[in-house]
């Protein structure tokens, strides 16, 4: 494929710059995609659970299907990039998950939901490495860190799934909704496949070059498992807060179930909105100083959000934080791209999504062994974790 990164416009150039463009476009999609259609799942779990007749420890351990399916399958799809193209994988999975997320209401068990989850799961991992692979690819032919662009895409597809999902709970059953994301899945996919299966993977020809001389493996793989452990460190936050969040609020603070679910509304939207401005953010601090800068801010929001004695000063706690972790699990991804291709991905996606499932179950033990406020405190040990990480691999692959 011709070069397609080059700093100038000249009348040459803006074929491929269009070609760029139009890849940008079409990954974005299936960023929203997952996020959209993975939102709308989770709305419907009760729902599901009702119908299935599953116990809330049934429950847990049918739920253990997505994570299980996704963590075989993320280790899975970085070989499958290799040898396919992350573009041809990327378009696959695109067609997997929304056909595999209209199973769970065809269960009629609780093994019956947990199986078609692993099938979910799987779907689910595969479309996270593969299109992450691919949006490395597209970074490094920019030379642009557009990467934080792509996860607000997936915040935003996960903030209209979820909401679309609480408006037509009522009035469609999990089968037909579910269905409806189908149809709606395969129809986003169709749209945005073409341009991805069109264009091979731009990759820079110098950047090429080095790629076809990687790093010696002892030297890249302790890095890609730091960057793996950033991005743990995030999404245990992340995780925690989407399942503890409104019970602090509610449990040990008294407000109103109305106020109290908002507390992870305005996180998620804090996140969001950090990500759409971290593409500015990464160009003026550079990715170290993003790194510590986030992992600070949201330590310090955090220590706010858990110990606060007001609703509203937890709230703003958890704004904070959501804007601190907004973007270093998007810079980790890319940088264990750059260092080992899909395989780096497939590593540090494993991790971090790792560390979302590690999360809500560690900060209920934690919680029972001291109490929900210290327990949250962890998220903010865990964010200065990763900005002290950042700092200490400043001179290690990432672009300061």
């Amino acid at each position: 494929m011709p070069t397609l990164n080059k700093l100038r416009t000249t009348s040459s150039d803006q074929p491929h710059n269009a070609a760029l463009r139009r890849l940008r476009l079409a990954l974005t999609a299936f960023f929203a995609l997952d996020g959209f259609v993975f939102a709308g799942w989770v709305v419907r779990i009760p729902a599901i659970k009702e119908q299935t007749g599953a116990s809330a420890g049934d429950l847990g351990l049918a739920l253990l299907g997505v994570s299980a399916g996704a963590v075989v399958t993320m280790t899975l799809t970085g070989r499958l990039c290799r040898r396919y193209g992350s573009h041809a994988v990327t378009v696959a999975c695109g067609v997997l998950m929304p056909l595999s997320v209209a199973l769970p209401p065809l269960a009629g068990s609780p093994l019956a939901l947990g199986a078609v989850l692993l099938v979910f799961g799987a779907a689910y991992g595969g479309i996270n490495v593969a299109m992450n692979s691919a949006a490395v690819d597209l970074v490094r032919a920019l030379r642009r860190p557009v990467m934080p662009s792509f996860h607000a895409a997936f915040s935003l597809g996960g903030m209209v799934g979820a909401g679309l999902g609480g408006l037509v709970a009522g009035h469609l059953s999990p089968t037909r909704h579910l269905l409806g994301l189908t149809v709606l899945g395969l129809l986003i996919t169709a749209a945005a496949a073409p341009t991805l299966l069109r264009h091979a993977a731009p990759a820079p020809a110098e950047e090429r070059t080095a790629a076809e001389s990687p790093r010696p493996a002892r030297r890249t793989r302790p890095l890609v498992a730091v960057f793996g452990l950033i991005a743990l460190c995030t999404a245990y936050g992340e995780g925690a807060l989407a399942d503890w969040g409104a019970l602090h609020l509610q449990q040990d603070l008294g407000a109103h179930p109305g106020v109290a679910a908002a507390g992870y509304s305005v996180f998620a939207l804090a996140m969001t909105v950090g990500r759409l401005s971290g593409t500015a953010l990464l160009e003026r601090l550079g990715q170290t100083r993003t790194l510590v800068a986030g992992g600070a801010t949201a330590a310090a929001g955090m220590l706010l959000g858990s110990l606060a004695p007001s609703v509203w000063a937890v709230l703003v706690g958890f704004t904070v934080t959501g804007l601190g972790l907004a973007n270093i699990f998007p810079v980790a991804i890319e940088r264990a791209g750059a260092l080992a291709g899909p395989s780096g991905v497939a590593a540090a996606s494993t991790l971090g999504y790792g560390g979302m499932l590690l999360g809500p179950p560690a900060i209920g033990f934690m919680a029972d062994w001291f109490s929900l406020p210290v327990a949250l405190t962890s998220v903010a040990v865990l964010a200065a974790a990763s900005a002290a990480i950042g700092y200490a691999v400043r001179g290690a692959g990432v672009r300061t």
